[in-house]
């Protein structure tokens, strides 16, 4: 899941919809790029008749989630298509209580973004038979879902079904779910945490959730229960890559407590107390066999994102003081970070290799960090209101260039509370940065995958840079600017079909991507004319050459 503060109500971003000028204009159900056409295929949101029961205060958020293949323990299968479809529609008319005679048919993060896709579709739900409602649900163990929330509830989408309505929903009481991750690496046990706006934290297994007919989370593990280490809101929720059962949870407070999923639930509130908020700090629990086994003080207010990289060697948090931290996780060592132009950061997110990290906030621009220089090495410049959400695309591929050999280029998507998605192209063979390298980076080696993968790190570890000066930093202008929405958008995820945006009310497109045989000739140009790729080398000191489709 891409992660933006779940602090950001919808009376706060509801300013920047009003003050759109085109709010009102109709949207348009594609968008053109260098390689082709991306077309809205579908959408997912939660069922109208619902609507009235919902008070907006929470952004939503969407997270991405993979089932895998499991034998099924179900002792009869549905024998006609027929029936199936029956069964499918019978459970979910039943799970969300639809009153209105309509069929019922989205995930973080988390700043560690997993993307994964395929054709694997949704088991049916329900029993074989339109009459039989007292059956349990059968769910045969894989699928791709979305999931996301929207006020007092989390709502399950067959990803690879075209049903506008979800196949399962979740209510609370007494409290919302503002962000959620999923874990496709889990062995066992549970993979899917939601974060409460109490501070409180779930762990359950999805594949039981989807078992489950009713409508309240089943086998749960309870954890910071009332609050008994920290009654701040939580802003996000992350699964540790390659460390079975380890998650983080960040809170308003700027604290990030960590958990192992396979340690008591029960909380040990013995923490020292913090002596100067505005200094990073890890304090271990004294009892090693309850949970939370850590506090990290990272800022003195609210953290806004946290991510991973891949490889689970760095972690990046963007808060409400407008700096982006990278961490050395398992050594609990805060290497290097800067502060944005101006404002909070509110989104981050890591590039496949480990070499790049973006981050958007209120100050309305794409910031790119670079591990190897420990710095921004360029702005994005299209959004008009605060980035909400930013991610790399991990299945694009870069053409070939002029000679033939194939460039270095990484391509990224943004949403903001603008409305827009931008789409960007990235170079970095060919860049050019005003500022001559710092001696942290020329201490490096250039050959390694990651730039700090032998664990050695420069004397000054831990130095903030302050916010950098407009001259000093590159310029870059989006590939392609469309609006896909008439509400701020909170996150996008990318899969190896499609795009998926996703709007702070609980509204997801799916955009699918060009056919081959709608590729546009020659990657150098649009249909128009304009230029298909942007490249830091040419600087610029506006977003004027974006392209609006």
């Amino acid at each position: 899941m891409i992660n933006t503060p779940n602090s950001m109500t919808a009376q706060s971003s509801a300013s920047s919809s009003s003050a759109n000028p085109q709010s009102s204009a109709p949207l348009k159900a594609h968008f053109k790029t260098p390689e082709g056409r991306y077309k809205l295929q579908y959408e997912k949101t939660y069922p109208s008749g619902v609507l009235h029961l919902f008070h907006t205060k929470f952004v939503s958020q969407v997270t991405l989630a993979q089932l895998k293949d499991k034998p099924s323990s179900a002792t009869s299968l549905p024998t006609t298509s027929a029936s199936v479809a029956s069964g499918m529609r019978t459970a979910a008319a039943r799970l969300l209580g639809s009153g209105n005679g309509r069929t019922l048919g989205f995930g973080g993060g988390n700043g560690g973004t997993k993307h994964v896709s395929g054709p694997s579709r949704l088991a049916p739900l329900g029993a074989s038979s339109t009459s039989n409602l007292t059956s349990s649900p059968v769910f045969y163990g894989k699928g791709t879902f979305l999931i996301f929330n929207v006020g007092d509830a989390i709502f399950i989408s067959d990803l690879n079904s075209q049903d506008k309505d979800p196949i399962k929903s979740i209510h609370f009481s007494n409290s919302s779910p503002v962000c959620h991750a999923f874990d496709s690496e889990a062995l066992d046990g549970d993979d899917f945490l939601v974060g409460m706006s109490t501070g409180e934290v779930y762990s359950v297994s999805l594949r039981q959730q989807l078992q489950d007919p009713g409508k309240k989370l089943v086998g749960a593990r309870h954890y910071n229960k009332d609050g008994s280490v920290s009654s701040s809101r939580c802003t996000s929720v992350a699964w540790v890559p390659k460390r079975d059962g380890v998650f983080v949870v960040s809170h308003m407070d700027g604290n990030m407590y960590l958990y192992e999923k396979h340690k008591d639930a029960a909380s040990d509130p013995s923490f020292p107390i913090i002596k100067d908020q505005t200094q990073f700090s890890v304090a271990h629990a004294r009892n090693i066999k309850t949970n939370p086994i850590a506090r990290w003080h990272i800022c003195q207010g609210s953290i806004n994102g946290v991510a991973f990289s891949n490889d689970g060697v760095f972690m990046a948090t963007v808060g409400r003081d407008g700096y982006l931290r990278v961490f050395d996780f398992a050594r609990e060592l805060l290497i290097c970070g800067g502060k944005g132009y101006y404002g909070a950061l509110l989104c981050c997110a890591w590039s496949a290799d480990g070499k790049y990290i973006l981050a958007g906030g209120e100050d309305d621009l794409v910031h790119i960090w670079s591990m190897e220089d420990r710095k921004i090495v360029a702005w994005g410049e299209g959004h008009s209101s605060f980035v909400s959400g930013v991610a790399f695309d991990p299945f694009w591929l870069s053409p070939s260039s002029d000679d033939g050999e194939e460039e270095t280029m990484y391509r990224f998507g943004t949403v903001g509370q603008d409305t827009q998605l931008l789409l960007w192209d990235l170079v970095m063979d060919d860049i050019v940065v005003p500022l001559s390298r710092s001696l942290l980076s020329r201490s490096q080696g250039s050959g390694s995958q990651s730039p700090h993968a032998n664990g050695s790190y420069p004397a000054a570890v831990g130095s903030l840079l302050p916010s950098p000066k407009q001259k000093d930093i590159p310029k870059l202008a989006p590939l392609v600017a469309h609006r896909v929405d008439h509400e701020p958008l909170s996150g996008l995820i990318f899969t190896r079909d499609s795009v998926l945006t996703a709007c702070r009310e609980g509204h997801i497109k799916i955009w699918m991507r060009p056919t081959a045989s709608s590729s546009v000739k020659g990657q150098g140009q649009l249909s128009n004319g304009g230029d298909a790729i942007v490249k830091i080398k040419e600087i610029r000191s506006s977003s004027n050459g974006k392209v609006h489709r």
